[in-house]
């Protein structure tokens, strides 16, 4: 065999190798092949591949990889068990800035599905060669090293620490710095996976200097990127109050609430979702956010959306409205009320249900004139209804009755509180009459109101335990009346008389 056939046999075999990972490389990104592959035994082909002499064969090689591992946990699985991942983390230092970046998406592929892949990738070393990565000079390379490094960081604690131990921290924090959108994108998104899961962790990000360049993009005009700070800064301040100040102290405040106006859904949600991990940790950070004009534009913000972009938002009304009387009057005074109700009637979900009848309750839970605001709505009827709607959720029915409690204590309006005799059950029904037994007895024109609208001849018809609460506020109320009132209202009354008539014998 001469020469120039050898070298044809070899070329021969290159375009084959080629011809087959790219092949791979096209079928693995569509869903319908991948049991297919699978079954195949491609990982098992694909794996010397990743060590073949032509640069572009490895590249495409890695891709393959990297797509059928991001499809599922068993392939990611299979990657791990075929001893795939130190020759992967072996070239990420060595190799080309197109393999790194291959290299990094299978990482990212395998880490993203569950803690215990994640730990087999940090256990083969591979923070310590993506954090080299995050100070490459393509920023792709950048780019897909935090990517890998958030996927690993979002599930836990522990591995969070393990990517902040790596000493990756710093650079992301300079990668947020750099020009191009997109790794600004995945580097706040990974500052936020290594900053959820504790305050040490999040105080880690802090002392790197994050917040100062984070609170600078909020307004970038690239919505994701916005997102994802937003989502950087909520997860620092959900922790503490000090951290929580630290980001307020960054002088987000107003800038943010231009979010709360965004075209984009997610920037809405992830702005309000920044605001009340802030609000709900102190009177004075809530009062804080009044001043600002916080809790008009929350409230706008929530008329102008709707399903789970309005829950961050219902929930920093209700924050607020918990700390103190004057932080839910504010609440009040921004007419905040109408659109919780709203909620409550218009949307599908269960839990956004429940956190608009939370709020309320935080609401008109303070004092007389705090539930009375909530009471005219005439909210009250429709969180009964909800309590008492066997299709309702637990966490609805408990959020709903709770709400209920809290209002009904305070509440002594007594029109709304009527008008609820008729359908509340006994638990809800204490409450309720518990009010009128407050108000009656210094209330002459409400006692005759109360005779004249039915209300005493309802309370007559109640079916209360002998010697319970319920018994006890109905003897109060019927105290206030002369004794033949009371009797004519009872039930049988009438019937008594008619026998009465009956059994009369007139004298001629």
């Amino acid at each position: 065999m001469s020469q120039r056939q050898v070298l044809q046999v070899f070329e021969q075999y290159q375009r084959a190798r080629t011809q087959f990972v790219q092949a791979v490389a096209e079928l693995s990104s569509r869903p319908q092949n991948i049991g297919t592959l699978r079954d195949a035994g491609v990982i098992t082909l694909l794996r010397p591949l990743l060590l073949d002499v032509v640069p572009t064969i490895q590249q495409t090689a890695a891709l393959a990889l990297g797509r059928l591992a991001y499809f599922n946990d068993d392939l990611a699985e299979a990657v791990v068990t075929g001893d795939i991942l130190p020759s992967l983390v072996c070239s990420l230092s060595e190799k080309n800035r197109f393999y790194k970046k291959a290299a990094a998406f299978v990482l990212r592929a395998v880490g993203k599905h569950s803690p215990e892949l994640a730990q087999e990738i940090v256990e083969c070393g591979a923070l310590e060669a993506l954090v080299f990565c995050l100070e490459d000079f393509d920023p792709g390379v950048k780019e897909g090293a935090a990517w890998a490094l958030g996927y690993i960081a979002r599930h836990n604690s522990e591995l969070s620490q393990a990517v902040v131990d790596a000493g990756a921290v710093p650079l992301l924090v300079l990668c947020i710095q750099e020009p191009e959108i997109a790794l600004k994108r995945i580097a706040a998104s990974t500052l936020s996976d290594i900053s959820k899961h504790s305050p040490e962790l999040a105080q880690t990000v802090v002392d790197a200097g994050a917040i100062a360049f984070l609170a600078q993009m909020i307004l970038n005009r690239d919505a994701k990127l916005k997102c994802q700070v937003l989502s950087a800064l909520s997860q620092i301040a959900k922790h503490s109050v000090d951290l929580a100040e630290l980001v307020v102290e960054a002088e987000i405040f107003p800038v943010v609430l231009t979010c709360l106006k965004d075209s984009d859904e997610y920037v809405k949600k992830n702005g309000a979702t920044l605001i009340r991990e802030i609000a709900k940790h102190s009177p004075e950070l809530s009062q804080f956010i009044v001043n600002a004009g916080g809790v008009a534009a929350v409230i706008d913000c929530i008329g102008s959306c709707k399903g789970t972009v309005r829950l961050p938002g219902i929930m920093m009304l209700g924050y607020v409205a918990a700390h103190s009387e004057n932080l839910s009057m504010a609440v009040i005074v921004s007419k905040g009320i109408p659109p919780l109700c709203t909620c409550l009637l218009e949307e599908d979900e269960d839990h956004i249900k429940a956190a608009a009848a939370w709020a309320l309750g935080q609401i008109g839970r303070h004092t007389p004139e705090h539930a009375r605001a909530v009471a005219e709505t005439d909210v009250l009827a429709t969180l009964l209804t909800l309590y008492m709607d066997i299709r309702s959720s637990e966490d609805l029915r408990l959020k709903s009755k709770t709400a209920l409690k809290n209002i009904l204590q305070k509440c002594t309006y007594l029109p709304v509180l009527e008008s609820l005799l008729y359908e509340a059950p006994p638990n809800i029904m204490k409450y309720i009459v518990g009010q009128f037994s407050k108000v009656l007895p210094h209330d002459t024109k409400a006692r005759c109101l109360f005779v004249k609208t039915g209300g005493l001849k309802k309370l007559q018809e109640i079916e209360a335990e002998p010697g319970s609460v319920l018994q006890e506020y109905i003897n109060t109320i019927n105290s206030c009346y002369p004794e033949e009132v009371v009797r004519y209202y009872s039930p049988g009354y009438s019937d008594m008389l008619l026998e009465r008539v009956e059994n009369y014998q007139p004298v001629l």
